[in-house]
Order: structure tokens, then C-alpha cells, then sequence
């Protein structure tokens, strides 16, 4: 099993900059690709971005909606990947959630959320106008 833990969400103007944490804890060493998606209101949950990995190789897949603005990483050490989102815009207002799953995803399969077998609780973004 695997734990999962999102921080790092609050109120940001248009613009501004925020980084959000989530923190995997248990068989970690079991997990291939790490990712986060979003889900507004009234909306359906969407990919945001995938770290997937294997042995030396790391590879991270963005939405469109996102690059050149967000960017993801990792800290082995502290079993910890991080989104850090630059130029926020009001569209970007929603619950960011943290998602692990045992394979190493690729194109086709890293953005379907049923692909992924953990996932954190979510952590509410909001940017204003």
C-alpha cells in the first residue's frame, strides 16, 4: 500500500506562483509514475502532468494547458514530488490531487486517471482575477 499527501494549495492572484508537495509514504519502491491531476467545479477530473521512471530514466509528460508554466520534479530522499505552478490564471482554480500507480505509464495511458492506483486527498488551488 501506498499513502499519499498533498499541501501546498491556497489563494493566489492571477499571475502568482504556487508550489504543491505530496508525499508518498509506504511501498514506494513499488511505484513507476507519480502524477497530478485537477478537478473544478462541475468538471470532470483532468491530467495536469506524469513523472514516470524506471532505474536511471525519468521522463514527465505535461497537458498542454500547463507547460511552459508548471513544472514537476522529485526528491528521492524524501519520497516527494512537487508541482511548482508559475503565471497562474483563473482556469487553473480547482482540487489538485495526487496520483501513484505500480507501472511506468506511457503516452495513451498516463493521462487516465483509472490508470493510477493511489491518490491523495486533494488540495484546493484558487486563483483570483
Amino acid at each position: 500500500q501506498v499513502q499519499l499527501v498533498e499541501s501546498g494549495g491556497g489563494l493566489v492572484q492571477a499571475g502568482g506562483s504556487l508550489r504543491l508537495s505530496c508525499v508518498a509514504s509506504g511501498r514506494t519502491f513499488s511505484l513507476g509514475t507519480m502524477a497530478w491531476f485537477r478537478q473544478a467545479p462541475g468538471k470532470e477530473r483532468e491530467f495536469v502532468v506524469a513523472l514516470t521512471w524506471t532505474g536511471g530514466s525519468t521522463n514527465t509528460y505535461y497537458a498542454d494547458s500547463v507547460k511552459g508554466r508548471f513544472t514537476v520534479s522529485r526528491d528521492n530522499a524524501k519520497n516527494t514530488v512537487y508541482l511548482q505552478m508559475n503565471s497562474l490564471k483563473p482556469e487553473d482554480t480547482a482540487v489538485y490531487y495526487c496520483a501513484a500507480g505500480h507501472l511506468r505509464l506511457y503516452s495513451g495511458y498516463y493521462g487516465r486517471d483509472d490508470n493510477y492506483n493511489y491518490w491523495g486527498q486533494g488540495t484546493q488551488v484558487t486563483v483570483s482575477s
